[in-house]
């Protein structure tokens, strides 16, 4: 089944063909307007590792580190683009550019030519260092495995390193996959995982944990890049899709089937009619701000993140929780709740009696305090004991709001 799902992955011929056809004209541009650059593929492109039908082609630039070293290079790109791309800039931490041409579209990332990663002046410097790293650990086979996974992720919405998605990147899955030895093996190996998981490939670190900047080993998986030893490749990886990856895999161990590998499309419909008698559904529908894609989709996060907090802290038990942005549609967030009624008094502890500044305060503040085992507590009544008026309630707060172009709710 594995061996029939691979076949369906590899990429076109003639894909690859146009690529080349396109990297040759830039290079013949660069070179004419006198630019010390050349462009090479980059990615799963230059890997090995493309899917057939991604249209996404990530192609480097990469410039005389000498003469670039302290310019602006992603204005330096731009000046050969100029007149004679349609091209999009994206703003990041270096510049890159985006030329859509029909279904493909190329990435132009500008880089400096650097020999070792400390030579590196931006992240995407030591790009190239990953395709090389590859395509010296694997051959058709591993190659193969690494497609397999990836389509296994994408699937499950478990792709991407943005921020907003927190999932895994293609350097990733590479790395697994080269590690375990396979897509089964990663799949497997998954089920032992235990948080801050370590994977040191090259063994360049004795205790990564402890040997790494505490801010890069907050992720559930610690995978120690093996060509950059001194940063965490897994970092942007969140708990939930480390969570998420465990089950999945889990679930195709017990049951293989070609539908794990199969994008599942987002339909509110259905989901609807999952909800059990002794539930409600919290639907909020959204529309994103304008602006740059990773942004955007951080503040969505945020609002995900907001309404979840504020209904566990409003005692609402949250069985279930999902959603789905499309960058076409609205945004869709979901939580599948406990259908009861909430009680309308809930008890509120206070501090304990021999506190007395603290004491006095909290009795001024409440009717119906009393005391058990040392300690202050009230009766107070509940702010919202429906799913309608802590949605309704939601809708309306500002940092909500701030967040979104506009918000509605709707509960079943």
């Amino acid at each position: 089944m594995l061996k029939e799902v691979s076949k369906t992955l590899e990429p076109n011929k003639k894909f690859i063909e146009k690529v080349n056809v396109f990297i040759k004209d830039l290079n013949e541009l660069l070179s004419s307007k006198k630019i010390d650059a050349i462009c090479v593929p980059g990615g799963s492109v230059a890997k090995g590792t493309l899917i057939k039908d991604d249209h996404d082609v990530d192609l480097f630039v990469r410039f005389n580190f000498e003469k670039y070293e302290n310019k602006d290079i992603s204005k330096e790109l731009e000046k050969a683009l100029k007149g004679n791309f349609d091209y999009e800039k994206v703003h990041g931490s270096r510049d890159y550019f985006q030329i859509t041409d029909k279904k493909l579209v190329f990435e132009l990332v500008p880089v400096l030519y650097i020999d070792n990663y400390k030579m590196a002046k931006n992240v995407t410097d030591m790009s190239p260092f990953h395709v090389e790293w590859v395509k010296k650990n694997s051959n058709n086979k591993l190659l193969s495995e690494i497609r397999l996974l990836k389509q296994f992720c994408k699937a499950n919405d478990l792709y991407g390193a943005e921020s907003y998605i927190g999932g895994f990147s293609g350097h990733i899955i590479d790395i697994m996959t080269i590690h375990y030895g396979s897509f089964l093996d990663v799949l497997n190996a998954s089920q032992d995982w235990k948080d801050k998981e370590i994977i040191d490939i090259e063994h360049h670190l004795d205790d990564p944990f402890n040997d790494l900047n505490s801010s890069k080993v907050l992720s559930p998986l610690i995978i120690v890049d093996p060509v950059q030893p001194d940063r965490n490749a897994a970092a942007a990886l969140s708990e939930e899709k480390f969570d998420l990856f465990k089950e999945k895999a889990k679930e195709f161990l017990k049951n293989p089937s070609k539908e794990f590998f199969k994008k599942k499309k987002f339909d509110l419909n259905k989901i609807k009619k999952e909800k059990a008698n002794d539930e409600k559904i919290i639907i909020f529908y959204a529309k994103a701000l304008p602006g740059k894609t990773d942004v955007v989709g951080a503040k969505l996060v945020k609002v995900y993140e907001y309404l979840a907090k504020e209904l566990k802290r409003n005692d609402f038990k949250t069985k279930r929780k999902g959603w789905n942005w499309d960058k076409e549609k609205d945004v869709c967030f979901y939580f599948f709740i406990d259908g009861k009624e909430l009680e309308k008094e809930l008890e509120k502890r206070g501090p304990p009696t021999k506190i007395l500044e603290d004491s006095t305060r909290f009795r001024a503040k409440h009717d119906n305090v009393y005391v058990r085992n040392g300690r202050f507590y009230a009766k107070v009544e509940r702010k919202f004991i429906k799913p309608l008026q802590i949605a309704n309630f939601l809708i309306k707060e500002t940092y909500v709001k701030e967040r979104v172009k506009a918000i509605k709710k709707e509960v079943l």
